[in-house]
């Protein structure tokens, strides 16, 4: 019985320790989520894009995907929502920025207006986006 009790105290106190380490780790994370700036984007129609990301969303746009490319000075990067019942539908840029680590890009997807009168085939929105390169930085998508 006593060597039980001490099991269970053993499993409690190394879980809180693992708990509070994990807990941390999370908060020193979001520290180093904070922008530092804005970025400046524009939205890269089918016929700008590299042929080589135009392939590779060829390839990819039947299922949700993330892309980030680098060409010369030039980030692309590309959100794709997957194969969607019916045309009619965008994509928001919320936000593109950059923190001390990473780049951050914030899309959402928007429906077919209600009045609109959306044809019904299947379609598979996406957006490209271009930037100025920033070296050595991993995108991260939201």
């Amino acid at each position: 019985m006593k060597n039980t009790m001490e099991n269970i105290k053993t499993y409690v106190i190394i879980t809180a320790i693992a708990i509070v380490w994990i807990l941390g780790g999370c908060a020193v994370e979001k520290e180093d989520e904070g922008k530092v700036r804005d970025l400046e984007f524009t939205v890269v129609s089918q016929e700008e894009q590299p042929d080589a990301l135009r392939d590779v969303i060829g390839e990819k746009k039947e299922k949700p995907f993330q892309i980030s490319y680098t060409r010369g000075e030039d980030l692309y990067i590309a959100v794709g929502y997957g194969e969607q019942e019916s045309s009619g539908y965008s994509i928001s840029v919320n936000e593109l920025f950059e923190t001390e680590n990473t780049i951050v890009i914030d899309t959402t997807l928007i429906g077919p207006q209600t009045s609109e009168q959306a044809a019904q085939v299947a379609s598979y929105p996406y957006v490209v986006i271009k930037t100025e390169g920033i070296a050595d930085k991993t995108v991260e998508f939201r």
